[in-house]
């Protein structure tokens, strides 16, 4: 369940963040922040959701589906494809937010 909350944790962080890009870099109206705000607030709670005993943990595992999470909002919202290298280096992400968050369960930490 923990990735589930990572995702709409991510959704959430990265729409709130697109509309300030869109008011201060593409001259979009301030309203868009409106919106955004509310999204923000919702990353906040969805991240608390994640399954972790420590906040810092959360926040370091969450950071790898942030990346590759951001990667899919370039492809489907900005319509440019990711390279090779954008999805190797997710790839990494994902695995360095798996070792983070289960990692140490296996070693009794």
């Amino acid at each position: 369940m923990t990735f589930i909350w990572f995702i709409l944790a991510a959704l959430a962080e990265i729409a709130g963040c697109y509309t300030f890009w869109m008011w201060l870099r593409l001259d979009r109206s301030a309203w868009w922040l409106v919106p955004g705000v509310i999204s923000l607030c919702l990353f906040a709670f969805f991240l608390t959701r994640a399954d972790a005993e420590l906040a810092g943990r959360a926040f370091a595992a969450y950071g790898g589906v942030y990346i590759a999470a951001s990667l899919g909002w370039m492809a489907l919202v900005e319509h440019r494809s990711p390279q090779l290298f954008d999805y190797l280096g997710a790839l990494v992400c994902i695995g360095g937010a798996a070792l983070i968050l289960y990692g140490g369960q296996r070693l009794g930490g």
